[in-house]
């Protein structure tokens, strides 16, 4: 496995992931990339960067970056109003606006690291286009706190993820972020999927008929 030598070779760049969730998540894109998964690679709620420059990364390392495209999308403008799903004491600190970054600071988090940067949307999920989206996705990372968020990423990413293919979610059964856990019983409820979480990273895997 290549991830943790990049994990160990390269900063992380701010407090929004810890390393050993940022592990997971490119433990289980590198293991997608091994299995040769039809499709994209995707990033929804990408702040400055931080997860983004490691997928980005390790598809360099693995010689896929010319074979796949890799899609970013975040509003740019933080986060946006909550819903009472997202209600915690725990999670006072998450109000709407905050983490907000430019969509150049966030391009120029790759430019300083010389990669290349993403295929980069800035919008609301709810807001995306199909023209904006992969046709087929192989993996898809998303941290975009709130329940409506989540919500609305998934119903992006479900119905283009490929057999075989994983969604990564951040903040999974995180007291301070409830609407993540919310938001993904509600969209899987009836659906044959097995949901599993390490170091609050839930781990999707669409199964092979």
């Amino acid at each position: 496995m290549n991830y943790p030598s990049l994990l160990s070779q390269y900063p992380i760049i701010s407090d929004q992931i810890s390393q050993s969730a940022l592990g997971i998540v490119l433990r289980e894109l590198e293991q997608v990339l091994q299995q040769n998964v039809t499709g994209e690679v995707a990033e929804f709620g990408c702040y400055i960067g931080t997860t983004s420059v490691f997928i980005r990364r390790l598809l360099d390392t693995v010689g896929q970056s010319t074979a796949r495209n890799f899609y970013a999308y975040d509003s740019f403008a933080g986060l946006p109003e909550k819903t009472a799903h997202d209600d915690s004491m725990a999670g006072l600190a998450f109000k709407s606006g905050e983490l907000s970054v430019s969509k150049k600071q966030f391009l120029q988090t790759f430019y300083k690291a010389n990669l290349a940067t993403p295929i980069t949307y800035k919008g609301w999920f709810k807001d995306l286009t199909p023209a904006q989206l992969p046709n087929t996705v192989a993996f898809a990372f998303l941290d975009s706190d709130f329940y409506q968020s989540i919500l609305d990423s998934l119903r992006l990413v479900w119905p283009r993820l490929s057999p075989g293919g994983v969604i990564t979610i951040d903040d999974y059964q995180r007291e301070a972020l409830p609407g993540v856990t919310t938001a993904v019983g509600d969209f899987f409820k009836g659906k044959p999927v097995n949901i599993r979480y390490e170091h609050n990273i839930a781990v999707i895997k669409k199964q092979t008929s």
